[in-house]
């Protein structure tokens, strides 16, 4: 029996656990976590584990009290999860600076964490599979496609990395992105007949508006602030920022 008795919450998933198959522990809309200790610091500054792409694996492997595998988790519910970790870790209060395009200069913000809500999207186009169908507006080509995981983003970097290596004048990310998320074309369900029609087919048109339908139809947590500029009186709907410091904040 453990000598320490860590506490612990539970977290609401904005996919309240429609987007995977029943016998996965995640189709409960809910997960259990345990709160931050210093263990879980020294994984978050591992240079090693950071090197390697693990190091969210290990932080949810860490934090994570239900039987689940964290590549599974789609990147919204991720995103609240790292979320919830960060409050319960560090407390709401989240300083960052970023650059406003209104005033041409760095602004300092002051966030409260737990005022960032849930995405609202319709949840009743998920029946506990990860698999959507979409016409392209332009080329009206029928897409069966998934929203991507936690696994799948690590697979990602890695193959984006990897491309970059061989050909350092050419970013593949939006290629690779792709790729990933659709599962057929046409019915036609051969991988390399997808990437080839990815990259020689889908129309840059009809790339623009299947991102903006993912992006659309995705549960996550609205993951954007509205700052309104003292000076300037001006308001600009700003991405919060996502960086290393997200998990360290100023003393």
């Amino acid at each position: 029996m453990s000598e320490f008795k860590m506490p612990t919450e539970i977290v609401e998933l904005p996919s309240k656990g429609l987007l995977y198959p029943e016998s996965n522990p995640l189709s409960s809309g809910k997960i259990e976590m345990k709160y931050m200790t210093a263990k879980e610091e020294d994984i978050l500054s591992s240079t090693n584990l950071i090197k390697k792409g693990v190091v969210l694996d290990k932080l949810f492997e860490s934090i994570i009290v239900d039987n689940v595998n964290p590549k599974d988790i789609i990147i919204g519910d991720k995103n609240a999860i790292l979320l919830a970790t960060r409050v319960l870790g560090y407390g709401p209060e989240y300083d960052f600076s970023f650059y406003s395009s209104k005033t041409g200069d760095y602004i300092n913000v002051n966030m409260d964490l737990t005022q960032v809500k849930t995405k609202d999207v319709d949840l009743s186009q998920f029946n506990n599979k990860n698999e959507f169908e979409y016409i392209t507006p332009h080329g009206k080509n029928k897409i069966v496609f998934k929203i991507l995981t936690h696994g799948d983003e690590n697979d990602i970097d890695k193959e984006v990395e990897a491309l970059k290596k061989l050909n350092k004048d050419l970013s593949s990310d939006v290629t690779t992105r792709l790729r990933y998320m659709i599962k057929s074309v046409e019915g036609n369900t051969d991988r390399g007949f997808i990437n080839k029609w990815v990259y020689n087919a889908f129309l840059a048109k009809d790339t623009k508006a299947f991102r903006k339908h993912v992006k659309e139809i995705s549960p996550d947590m609205d993951l954007t602030f509205q700052f309104t500029s003292q000076i300037t009186g001006e308001t600009e709907a700003l991405d919060i920022p996502f960086g290393i410091n997200f998990f360290y904040p100023s003393a």
